[in-house]
């Protein structure tokens, strides 16, 4: 790989983290009532979104439906299987119930959209996109449902409300 891949691999990293570390912070300054730094944060993780998709297709990262589809159920399959058992043992063994909490909700979660993934898969491989419907993220733990939600979220318990419809 040369250096310039991986520079390029290394600012994906960088511009991708940056918006969601810019997209918390725009949360907190929401709360304590600066609703400008909250817009400036905004603008700066869109900026940052901006980056990274440009890094991304320098690479050649986005491929066809079907391969992005395959890569994704790889992905998802990784942290659920390999990735995330072992940082939930490692939270164990140190006693952080704090960290083995969000590593086991985005467990189940990372299931979720991988079985998710595969549908979409099979609907792209027919010839076919998914039914329209709703779909909707748990802002709690991140699970993700499509039609209509449950009472309480399956992972985390919180009440439907907690959901947010993805337009």
């Amino acid at each position: 790989m040369s250096k310039s891949e991986e520079n390029l691999k290394a600012a994906f990293a960088g511009e991708s983290q940056a918006n969601r570390k810019y997209l918390a912070f725009a949360k907190k300054a929401d709360a304590d009532g600066k609703k400008q730094v909250a817009k400036l944060f905004r603008a700066a993780a869109d900026a940052e979104t901006v980056h990274a998709l440009n890094h991304l297709n320098v690479m050649g990262g986005v491929k066809s439906t079907a391969e992005n589809l395959k890569e994704a159920v790889a992905g998802e399959t990784h942290e659920y299987t390999e990735m995330y058992p072992g940082m939930i043992k490692d939270a164990e063994d140190e006693g952080n119930a704090e960290a083995k909490a969000s590593f086991e909700k985005a467990n189940k979660v990372e299931q979720v959209h991988a079985n998710l993934y595969k549908e979409a898969l099979a609907a792209v491989e027919s010839g076919k996109d998914l039914e329209g419907k709703d779909i909707h993220v748990c802002q709690v733990c991140g699970n993700t449902f499509v039609g209509d939600v449950p009472d309480n979220c399956p992972i985390c318990g919180v009440p439907k409300q907690s959901f947010k419809k993805i337009e």
